[in-house]
């Protein structure tokens, strides 16, 4: 059975940084990919970032250079390191895992299993 809990959500000012996480078990991070997506108020679900069982990382490009997918794969555990955040990174921020053949990356469609989120709220 998959479980994935996110945390680590909260609100800030422009400019700070926050780290998330996604305990995740019944998946394992040497055989499944691994991603981030966030929804904003009235948009869809995005893919944010992406960490591949060989370790490739993706970014969706609004988000290069501030944010950085990991994983501590001796405790299960999924992160995204945020940094320099603007109020257009609000929303509320899913861990996904087993991304399925053909998919593309930033397809939520694409994912098997699903958290239910963090919320993120940046102010100005």
């Amino acid at each position: 059975q998959v479980q994935l809990v996110e945390s680590g959500g909260g609100s800030v000012q422009a400019g700070r940084g926050l780290r998330l996480s996604c305990a995740a078990s019944g998946v394992s991070f040497s055989r499944d990919d691994m991603a981030w997506f966030r929804q904003g108020p009235e948009k869809s679900r995005e893919g944010t970032a992406f960490l591949s069982p060989g370790g490739a990382t993706l970014y969706t490009d609004s988000v290069k250079g501030r944010f950085t997918i990991s994983r501590d794969s001796a405790r299960n555990i999924l992160y995204l390191e945020m940094i320099n955040l603007k109020p257009g990174d609000t929303g509320m921020y899913y861990c996904a895992a087993v991304r399925r053949p053909g998919s593309a990356w930033y397809v939520a469609g694409g994912y098997s299993y699903w958290g239910q989120g963090t919320q993120v709220t940046v102010s100005l």
